[in-house]
């Protein structure tokens, strides 16, 4: 009886996964930042990435969330959320 050992698929493809994976937190940031309404610039200008946590530091970034703007109706985390899910989703099937 003879066993034959196929190269390791597995391996490769979790490394090109795991890469992807840890730039999720910017492209979500990227995004964020793209759906969030634009007047006078602050809430663009004001939300940071800190560590893999999207930071709104201004004191009305809840009502803007809870989409109190034209603009984003749906606010800024619903809509991330969704980008997040599609990416996975695309990561995971390449």
């Amino acid at each position: 009886m003879q066993i034959k050992v196929l190269k390791n698929r597995i391996t490769p493809s979790a490394k090109k996964i795991s890469t992807k994976v840890k730039m999720l937190p910017k492209e979500a940031y990227d995004f964020w930042r793209s759906v969030t309404p634009i007047r006078t610039g602050n809430a663009r200008r004001r939300t940071r990435l800190q560590g893999n946590k999207i930071k709104a530091n201004y004191n009305y970034a809840v009502p803007l969330d809870n989409g109190h703007s034209s603009q984003a109706p749906e606010g800024m985390s619903k809509p991330t959320e969704r980008f997040i899910i599609k990416r996975l989703q695309k990561i995971m099937r390449k």
